[in-house]
C-alpha cells in the first residue's frame, strides 16, 4: 500500500523493459529483410513468387505497390530500419527513443491497417510478404504497447 491507501503496482526492473527492446530490434531486423527483398525485386522488375498465396503478382504489380517511383516496400524497410535504431538505442537507455519508437510504431500500424484493407477489400488479393510485414509490425506494436503499460510512472 502507499501513502494514499492504494495499492502501487510494481513496475519490472529496467533490465526487463531492456530487454523487450531488444527483442523488438531483432524483430525489426525480420521486417527490413522483407523490406529490402521487396524492394530489390520491385526495383530488378522481378515479383516475388508467393509461398502460400497467389496473390502477390497482383499485389506487388498493383498501382499501390508504389508512390510514384519510389515503391513502397524501401519506406517499408527505411520504417523498419529507424524502428530498430530507435529500438536499440532504447535498450540502451536512451529515454527519448522510447517516444519515437512508439510513435513511429503507431504510424506503422496505421499503414499496415490501410494496407492490409486494400489488399482484402480492394484488390483481393494477399501477398505473403506484405503478410509477413504485417505480422512483424503488429508484434512491434504489441511490444510498444507492453513497454507503455509498464512504464515506471516517475
Amino acid at each position: 500500500m502507499n501513502e494514499a491507501g492504494s495499492s502501487a503496482v510494481e513496475t519490472p526492473p529496467p533490465k526487463f523493459r531492456k530487454r523487450f527492446y531488444a527483442v523488438a530490434a531483432v524483430v525489426a531486423l525480420f521486417g527490413l529483410a522483407d523490406g529490402i527483398y521487396l524492394t530489390v525485386e520491385h526495383v530488378t522488375g522481378r515479383t516475388a513468387q508467393c509461398i502460400a498465396s497467389s496473390g502477390c503478382q497482383e499485389v506487388l504489380s498493383s498501382k499501390y505497390a508504389a508512390i510514384g517511383p519510389i515503391p513502397l516496400a524501401s519506406l517499408g524497410a527505411l520504417a523498419y530500419f529507424t524502428a530498430f535504431s530507435t529500438a536499440l538505442l532504447a535498450a540502451f537507455g536512451y529515454a527519448k527513443c522510447r517516444s519515437l519508437f512508439a510513435l513511429l510504431v503507431a504510424i506503422m500500424f496505421a499503414v499496415t491497417l490501410w494496407l492490409f484493407y486494400l489488399q482484402a477489400f480492394v484488390l483481393h488479393a494477399f501477398c505473403d510478404y506484405c503478410l509477413f510485414s504485417a505480422g512483424v509490425t503488429t508484434v512491434l506494436t504489441l511490444i510498444a504497447i507492453t513497454n507503455a503499460v509498464l512504464r515506471d510512472p516517475r
